[in-house]
Formats: structure tokens, sequence, C-alpha cells
């Protein structure tokens, strides 16, 4: 009946109507042929002329009548389908209000919903036939009486006699069988979408009022309610179940799943309307009331961050943030765990130096002392090590945590920031972490970058630049990496100058120029340093051989500002020069004054070295040894075959201090590998009753070798800690005071509470100040009259004028 060809329905010639019309007999035939239509039965009509007979009726003032009587038609008809064509069909469940099968709810279902189906398509094609014929009163009667088309009528009349009939049930019969349609097939049974999709089409396509706005759609107010009801008692249950039955992994890989199929089902069976509904209540019931849960299982988040489950912990974080932005949860317990292992790294740190603090007893001998400084130093060897294992596994850690932020967590900045605050508490719960961390830059740059590429050299310095950025005591850095580069540079340890400059470019990039100004400064000595030496030996070749010295030296001299004491030492240490390095010494000291007059130059020969060429058994070496070293071997040169030298003639000749002659000593007699001295008695300390000989039959394979007596950069033990945090505390009260004294130059009168906001905002990039030495410093200036407490407010302070800057105002303006 669809598929008829029907002509254009054109309004009737002027003339054509007679002025009288009966109702009745008009009305007889347009009944007729409309109960045609919906017994399909339409092919014999001619819609031009049931189109005139309606056209008479409206325009003779029949419009009322004829509307009335279309409505109360279609409507009879609509109760004659709900008795003989669906009422049948409504599943027996619905009637009794018992459960049913599952065959039933099946099979009766379908079939229920298909029928429904035809019957809503039926009306539709019926209604839009009338609809044809009645087009003039559409147009004139129900626009001038603002009434509902007769469509429209069709459609509410549906409504209520098919939908709300009260007799049969059928609309809650539709809304229960859909619903057992979706369980089941959330339960895993396959259902026919077909017929859903085209009941569910039918209730949006009716509304509750004449108005038609789309919050009044019947979809909305009769079904959308019961389905969000029973989704939400579903994924109630659901929930529960499957933290019962699954693991974290499993349940979030179900979840996702769910979220896939109630979108799938909203854009495929169900409307779009509710599709962010029905999404909201599984986030809710499966994710916002379950995921902390997940999270704690034992196989949850601490298990998916320490075994590397990257897909699953992309799939944890793509779930938390549909509920919550922050992710705050997943942060915490992410970070948590972060710490905790942090912590472990922290707590398995053993720091071997315990025999440092022992006191050397006032009769002790110089054995005693000997013994404590090797033990010392093999103590502070293995803590070396351990600090630099301590970085390393740090490092491999922000590695492992770099990793999961880019690929499971989507770069997220929130969570960076997060895993940043991690890192820095863990650090700097470690006191030892900003020189250990100096001591892992030292370790690379003396030995660690050998045969790398430029890029994974940028890389290394990268990561550690990372971990300074990490430390709240930047300063204490500072002092190690000084100290650290000192001796780097002093002993040529360092492989790459242009390294060491790009690893302090990078700081100056962190920190700004005022924290690497004194490294700089230090390679620029070296530089000076170079040139002058080489100058000195040109000079001296062009004076002649008379004043030329037998030795080839090279000085480094340093600027005292620049270079830390405890790296050059602090005091003097005596050494008693042979003639050939005093003659030296003395040549580049009066050039030295010679170019540059007024200064003074204090010679520290515990920092020095020399190489010496020496022959045993006919074999000819090149040895590196210390400036103590080789005064030492140079006291045996006079000697004839098989004389000694006992320690105290050594010391007299030598002037060493105890000390620095005991290791010299060790290293020259007792260390099996350059053992250059023969010691008796032997034993593995140096006393003051040994003697000492030239070791005749010493040999090696080497033909280049050093013997290792100025130590390398290690881990301080707990007296060296003590005085550095000391000098630190000092240091730190300055810059205190400094900031305190320009804050309130600027600002004139603060409170308590602003001044020591500002004061630990400007020293923020250096070290974090605490409230107590900021308070003390306070009370010092106090007294030093640089501030006063202002007179009825004890908590604010104002800044005074010194009295020398009063005095000199006062002195230029009478002068003026």
């Amino acid at each position: 009946m669809s598929s008829r060809t029907r002509g254009r329905i054109r309004p009737p010639r002027r003339g054509l109507v007679t002025d009288q019309v009966d109702f009745n007999e008009v009305w007889d035939v347009l009944s007729q042929s409309l109960r045609e239509i919906h017994h399909k039965n339409a092919s014999s009509l001619s819609f031009e002329a049931l189109y005139r007979n309606a056209y008479k009726l409206v325009l003779k003032k029949f419009g009322d009548k004829l509307y009335q009587q279309v409505s109360q038609l279609v409507a009879e008809h609509l109760q004659h389908v709900a008795i003989r064509d669906v009422k049948p069909l409504v599943p027996s469940a619905v009637v009794t209000g018992s459960v049913g099968s599952a065959i039933e709810k099946r099979s009766g279902g379908s079939k229920f919903l298909e029928q429904l189906k035809a019957v809503w398509e039926d009306h539709q094609l019926c209604m839009s036939m009338i609809t044809d014929v009645l087009m003039y009163m559409n147009r004139i009667y129900c626009a001038d009486h603002k009434l509902p088309t007769t469509y429209a009528t069709g459609m509410g009349l549906f409504r209520d006699h098919i939908l709300r009939n009260s007799d049969y049930k059928i609309g809650p019969a539709l809304n229960k069988v859909i619903l057992d349609q979706i369980q089941m097939e959330r339960e895993g049974d396959i259902i026919s979408h077909g017929p859903i999709r085209s009941c569910i089409y039918m209730l949006e396509c009716l509304y509750e009022t004449e108005e038609e706005r789309d919050i009044d759609k019947v979809y909305l107010t009769s079904f959308e309610g019961e389905f969000i009801a029973a989704s939400l008692e579903f994924y109630r249950a659901e929930g529960q179940r499957l933290l019962q039955e699954c693991d974290a992994a499993t349940y979030l890989r179900k979840v996702d799943k769910r979220l896939r199929e109630e979108h799938d089902r909203c854009m495929d069976t169900i409307s779009t309307l509710t599709e962010p509904k029905i999404q909201a209540i599984v986030e809710q019931r499966l994710i916002s009331e379950n995921i902390g849960e997940v999270m704690d299982m034992e196989s949850g988040i601490r298990s998916m961050l320490d075994n590397d489950k990257l897909s699953d912990l992309k799939l944890l974080y793509k779930l938390v943030s549909r509920v919550d932005l922050d992710k705050v949860a997943l942060k915490d317990k992410a970070c948590n765990r972060l710490i905790e292992l942090g912590k472990g790294i922290n707590e398995n740190l053993t720091n071997p130096v315990v025999v440092a603090a022992q006191p050397v007893p006032e009769n002790g001998s110089s054995s005693t002392s000997g013994a404590i400084a090797a033990k010392e130093e093999k103590a502070a060897t293995g803590a070396t090590l351990l600090a630099i294992k301590w970085v390393n596994d740090v490092l491999a850690l922000k590695d492992k945590y770099d990793r999961i932020w880019e690929q499971s967590f989507d770069k997220d900045k929130g969570v960076q920031t997060a895993i940043t605050r991690a890192f820095s508490q863990f650090i700097n719960d470690l006191k030892e972490a900003p020189e250990y961390i100096s001591l892992f830059i030292d370790d690379n740059l003396r030995r660690g970058i050998k045969g790398r590429t430029e890029n994974e050299v940028d890389e290394v310095l990268d990561k550690a630049v990372t971990l300074f950025r990490y430390l709240t005591d930047k300063d204490l850095f500072e002092r190690h990496y000084k100290t650290h580069l000192s001796r780097r540079l002093l002993t040529n340890r360092t492989l790459s100058q242009d390294v060491e400059k790009q690893m302090i470019g990078k700081l100056k990039v962190e920190v700004g120029v005022a924290f690497t100004s004194k490294l700089e400064g230090m390679f620029k000595d070296m530089n000076l340093s170079e040139e002058m030496s080489n100058e000195f030996r040109r000079r001296q070749q062009d004076q002649g051989s008379d004043s030329t010295p037998k030795i080839d030296i090279s000085v480094n001299v340093l600027t005292s500002t620049f270079w830390p004491t405890k790296a050059v030492g602090s005091e003097v240490k005596p050494c008693s020069y042979p003639p050939v390095i005093e003659a030296a010494r003395e040549s580049f000291t009066r050039y030295y004054l010679d170019r540059h007059n007024g200064r003074k130059l204090i010679w520290k020969p515990n920092m020095g070295s020399a190489d010496l060429k020496v022959t045993f058994k006919g074999r000819k070496h090149e040895i590196n040894v210390s400036t103590f070293g080789t005064v030492i071997l140079l006291a045996f040169n006079d000697l004839e075959p098989g004389e000694t030298l006992s320690f105290a003639d050594l010391k007299n000749i030598t002037l060493i201090p105890d000390e620095d002659l005991i290791r010299n000593l060790q290293s020259l007699a007792v260390a099996p590998k350059t053992r250059l001295l023969l010691k008796k008695p032997m034993s593995k300390d140096v006393k003051p009753t040994d003697v000492f000989s030239i070791n005749d039959q010493f040999s090696s394979k080497h033909i280049r070798f050093r013997v290792g007596v100025v130590a390398a950069n290690k881990a301080e033990n707990e007296k060296e800690r003590k005085e550095t945090n000391e000098s630190v505390d000092k240091d730190r009260g300055q810059q205190i005071e400094a900031s305190i004294v320009r804050i309130m130059k600027q600002r004139k009168k603060l409170s308590h509470q602003e001044l020591v906001i500002e004061v630990v905002e400007q020293l923020k990039s250096r070290f974090s100040p605490d409230m107590g030495s900021v308070k003390k410093r306070i009370e010092s200036l106090i007294e030093r009259e640089y501030l006063e407490r202002v007179e009825g407010s004890r908590e604010t302070y104002k800044y005074l004028v010194s009295i020398l800057s009063i005095l000199l105002l006062k002195y230029i303006a009478n002068g003026l």
C-alpha cells in the first residue's frame, strides 16, 4: 500500500461547493474511507474526492465536529487493535506479576516487541494517509483554533489507548520486556536489537503534551527512569560480584568492557539521550564506589607499579580520570608507593664509617694513628661506593616512574607534580643526599663517561641535574661539588674539561650565575696557571742553561676566594725540599712576584705530585707520586746500596708531618703493587721504630704507574660531616641576615609573618631556612640595631638607617 503512486491533491474549483452540506452524509463517506485505510484497503479510494469532502465540511464550519469525529474514530480503532493484536502477546509474567522463565523472556518478549513494532508502524502509515486527506482542516481549522494536527492527535491517542491502556498494561509490559532483554544481554545472552530499537524510537516519537517539548518525550517520562533504576541495581550487584571474583587487572578490564557495551547499546539500541546517564551509573557503581578497594588489592596499584604492568596502569588511569579529574586517589597511592621504595633505598644504605670519630690517644704511637688512618680510608671508600649505588638506585627508580608517567599516565602534569614532590621528600629525608649526588657526578666525570657518546654523556648530566633539582639544601650540594671539582682539577683526574664546563652550564641554568661564579673562577685559575707555567718555561730557556732548573715544574696558582679550604687545606704544611726542587720552587717564586707585585705565594706540598724516572733491575719506569712521596724517595738518592733510613731520620730530613709521612710510607713500603721501599720489620702499620731502604728487587709489568696517596673524592666521615654542617650553618646564618636587611631596607616596615615569608621566598633557591633560624637572626639584628620593634606592636619591625650613613648624609648636605 505504501508503494502505490498518488497524484497531487488540488483544492476544489470555485462553484463546486453547493450552499447546503449534510454533515452526516459526508461524514458517512469519510468515516467509511478512513476505516478502509485502517483495514489496508486504501488502493480503491479516491484521495482527491475524500479531500474535497473534508474541505466542504471545514468550509461550511463543521471543522469542530469533523475534528472530534476523526479523533473518536481513531481512538475506537486503537482500542480494537489493543484487544485484537497486542493484548494476546503481552507476556503472562506481566499479567500475573511472576518472574517468568528465561525462555519465556527471550521468545515471548521478542514476539511482543515485534508485534508492537508492527502495530506502531501501521498506525504511523495510517495517520500519515489520514493527515493527507484532512490537510485543509489541519492547515485552516487546527491553526486557527491552536489545536494539534490530526497526526499529532493520532500519536497522542496511540499513547493513551495502547501504551497507557490500564486494562491490558501494555506500557508496563513494554518496559519490562525491554529491561528483561537488556538484563539478559548484560548477563551474556544474545538478543535481537531491531525490535527494541523500533520500540524505543516509538517512545521517543511520543510526547506527554501537545507542545511536544524534548523533555516531555514518553521515552524520558515513562521508560528512562525505570531503565536507570534497573541499571543502578544491576551495577551495584555487579560491582560486589567483581570485587569477590576478580583480581585488580581483571576488574579494570571488565569495567572498561562494561563502559564500551553501554556506549554501544545506547548508540545502537537504546536512545543516545541516555548514554551520559548510563555511563555515569557505571562510573559511580564500578569506579567511584570500588576503585579504592581495587587499588588496595594485593594485585592492585602496588603490584602494578612494582612489576611494570604499564597496560594495567594505563587502564587504571583512564578509568580514574572518568570520575576524578584531579586523580587524587591515584596520585596518593602511586606516590605513597614511590616514597616507600625511596625510603627502602635510604634504609638499605649503610654507612660503614664508624672508626673515623675515634680519637687518637694522647700518648698513642704513630702506628696507632696510621692504623686509624688506614681504616678511615677503607671505610670512606666503602661509603663512596654505597653513595654512588644510592644515586644509581634513585635514578633507576626515576627512570621507572618516568616510563610509567609517559606510557601509562598520559604525561599528566598533575601526576608529574605529585611524583616530583614524592622524589623530593625521600631524597631530602637523607641528609647525605647533596654529598652523594656530587659524588655521583664526580665518579662519572672522572671515569664513568669514558667511551660514551656525546648524547650519552649529556643524558648522564641531565639525570644528575634532575636529582639536584629535587634538593632543598642546594647550598650544601654546592659546597661538596666545589670540593670534589677542586680535587679533580688539581689531581688532573677529570676526563674532559668541556664536559666539566657543560655541567657547570646546566647548574647555572638551574640556579643562576651566583651559584657557579666560584666554580668558573676555579677553571679560570687553572687556565691562567697553565699559561703562566708555559711562559715560565720559555723564560727559563731564554735565560740560559745555568739558571734553568734541572726539573720541569708546573705550578697551579689558586685564588684563595675561589677554592674551598677543605680541598686545598687551611694550614701550611712544612716540608724540606731537596735542593733541585727547592731551586725550581724559588725560581718560580721570583718569576711570579716579579709579574705580580704585592702578592704572596703559599706553597701546598700536600696537593702536588711529580713524575719520576726510576730504574729497577735494569728496567726503566715512570712513576707518578705525590710531592711528599717524591721528597721521601729523593732522600734515598745519596745513600750507598744497602743503607737504611729510620722513620725518625725521614722525619728529620723531610720535616713532613707525621700523618702525611705515615700515609706516604704506607703507599711506598706497604702496598704490594707499589712497594718501592722495604720496611723492617714488615707489617701493615708504620711505626716509629721502622727502618726503610730501597727495594732493589722491585718489579712491575707496567712501565708507567701511579703511587696513589692523594685521596680521591670519598664520602665524608662523621667528623668531616659535622664540620661541613657547622660551616654551612654559619654561612646560612649570614645569608639569612643579608636577606632580612635587603628586604627591610626596601620595605622599611614589616610584620614578623610577612618578613619570614619573604625571607623564605628569597632563599628557597639555595636552601629552606627553618623558622627558628630566621627568628634568631632577626633578634641578632635587633641587638645590633639594624632593626627595631615598632612601639605598641612587638610583632612588627622597622628598619634603622645606620649611624654612619646618617652622618655621611649630613656631611654631604653641609658640603652642599
